[in-house]
């Protein structure tokens, strides 16, 4: 088995998947879908692909069961972000030990990868299931997430299991939300000696960031969640200004910053008004506004006992380890699909250097995921649904 998924992994990693939204010109994940496609056709296993948008569409594979059971959901996503800082290697998969290295090993080409094993593995052996298992793999998830959106539209509501890299041992039932947002400051352009004529937006904007990061340290680092960790904050791109003789007349600051649970957008809003506020007491005339460009919320599962309790059985059965409920500090599509009335867990194999070069998947825990899920589907979906 290690075999195959290392093949698959190796192969997938090869198709450029680079999310079209955060890469311009990117190819999406056109490629990868119709290699998954054509796995599944091969393995005679049923799928349809649902069309999201002209440049989006999902793959959602099902395997039926008798009748009678709990139908599941099993979820990894087929798009990357971009590879600039390893262009060279980050398309071929390397191998070190254990490791196998490459854009996407673990986020998430490596659950797609063993996704496909699963599906392979439950055709072959035919356990017995009352209730449907669904393979979704899902588009666009590193950038507005209008695969998961979509997906939650158009097909029934069910358990679902996200696969995203964590420890084996590790079960995710919450994780902060996120919101990308432009801070836009304005200045009045004017000759470089011309000062009493021209407003700076830089250095206004500078204010402003020198007291976001206050924010971040003494209340977001001071005041982490008991289990989601200290909130997200931290600048994205800053932009501004046309030349050294100049003052510039705008400028602009990106940045990337959590939403814990019971915490909404309007709460980080808030926050970074007040910080306009207190610039205002030295650049009175201080032209300043928020745009939001995405808004996530946080994940709390619900509904979940039953499969929690199976994935902790699970777990316990091929690692010898207990399992452990944890938060994140990252964002997931798991809350688009619990807010959409499919409750919701996480589980993974290990891995690491998400979004960075080197990113790898450890190929004995990715085995090992594959057996944690076929032991899920049947006990899981093998059981009569009496919820």
């Amino acid at each position: 088995m290690k075999e195959n998924i290392k093949e698959l992994i190796g192969k997938l990693i090869s198709i450029d998947s680079s999310n079209q939204f955060l890469i311009e010109g990117a190819p999406g994940s056109v490629g990868v879908r119709s290699f998954i496609k054509a796995y599944l056709d091969d393995h005679g296993i049923e799928n349809e692909t649902q069309i999201v948008d002209e440049d989006h569409s999902n793959l959602k594979a099902t395997i039926k069961g008798q009748g009678g059971g709990r139908d599941l959901s099993l979820y990894a996503h087929m798009d990357t972000v971009g590879y600039d800082l390893w262009l060279d290697k980050a398309l071929k998969a390397e191998f070190d030990g254990d490791r196998l290295i490459g854009l996407g090993a673990c986020d998430d080409k490596g659950h797609l990868a063993i996704m496909m094993v699963l599906a392979k593995k439950i055709s072959e052996e035919k356990p017995e299931l009352l209730g449907d298992l669904h393979l979704c793999f899902i588009d666009d998830e590193e950038g507005q997430s209008c695969g998961s959106f979509d997906y939650v539209k158009k097909n029934a509501c069910e358990a679902c299991l996200v696969l995203e890299s964590t420890q084996e041992e590790y079960i995710n039932v919450c994780h902060q939300g996120f919101a990308w947002i432009r801070i836009i400051v304005g200045g009045k352009a004017g000759h470089g000696s011309a000062g009493e004529g021209s407003a700076d937006a830089i250095s206004r904007l500078a204010e402003i960031l020198v007291r976001l990061e206050r924010n971040k340290r003494e209340n977001f680092s001071a005041h982490p969640h008991e289990m989601n960790g200290e909130t997200v904050y931290h600048s994205g791109y800053i932009k501004g200004g046309t030349d050294f003789a100049s003052y510039p007349d705008s400028a602009e600051l990106g940045i990337e910053i959590g939403i814990q649970p019971g915490e909404t957008i309007d709460d980080r809003i808030r926050e970074i008004e007040a910080v306009f506020k207190e610039v205002r007491e030295i650049y009175p005339d201080l032209d300043a506004k928020t745009e939001v460009v995405i808004d996530r919320k946080p994940f709390n599962t619900e509904g979940t006992e039953v499969l929690c309790e199976k994935v902790k059985a699970a777990i316990k059965k091929f690692t010898g380890k207990e399992a452990v409920c944890i938060g994140e500090n990252a964002w997931g599509d798991a809350q688009i699909f619990q807010d959409a009335g499919f409750p919701t867990l996480g589980i993974g194999a290990v891995g690491g250097n998400l979004h960075a070069p080197n990113e790898w998947i450890s190929l004995s825990s990715a085995e090992q995921l594959v057996e944690i899920l076929f032991d899920i589907v049947k006990n899981y979906c093998g059981e009569l649904n009496d919820e």
